[in-house]
């Protein structure tokens, strides 16, 4: 089974990680899918916490399936972007501050914090 890894950038650890949690149990329920995603401990550094989220690609399929329209109409190209872009959308809604960067990229850039 194929997972979408994402760092994210957060400087508060405990609710932006509760927050995600909740997030993506919320759509595990929506989809019928259970243990599809797993949020790692944080680093701290430079006054930010940087944690993974680890998200099975099977649930993200299907939230975007069942979104339909909605979730095609997300900022980004491919699922992994707009799967980002509903994540942090959500997270705006809750007045959290968290960015998200798909691993591979980051590791792949340059300059990348990782």
């Amino acid at each position: 089974m194929e997972r979408i890894y994402i760092n994210v950038s957060a400087t508060d650890y405990d609710k932006t990680s509760k927050e995600i949690t909740s997030i993506l149990t919320m759509a595990e329920e929506m989809v019928h899918e259970d243990d599809s995603f797993v949020v790692t401990d944080s680093e701290f550094a430079f006054g930010w916490h940087f944690y993974v989220i680890s998200v099975k690609s099977g649930l993200v399929q299907k939230l975007a399936d069942q979104k339909g329209e909605e979730f095609s109409s997300l900022k980004g190209k491919g699922l992994e972007k707009k799967f980002m872009s509903w994540l942090s959308q959500k997270m705006e809604q809750k007045n959290l501050k968290a960015k998200f960067a798909i691993k591979e990229e980051m590791e792949s850039t340059k300059y990348g914090l990782f």
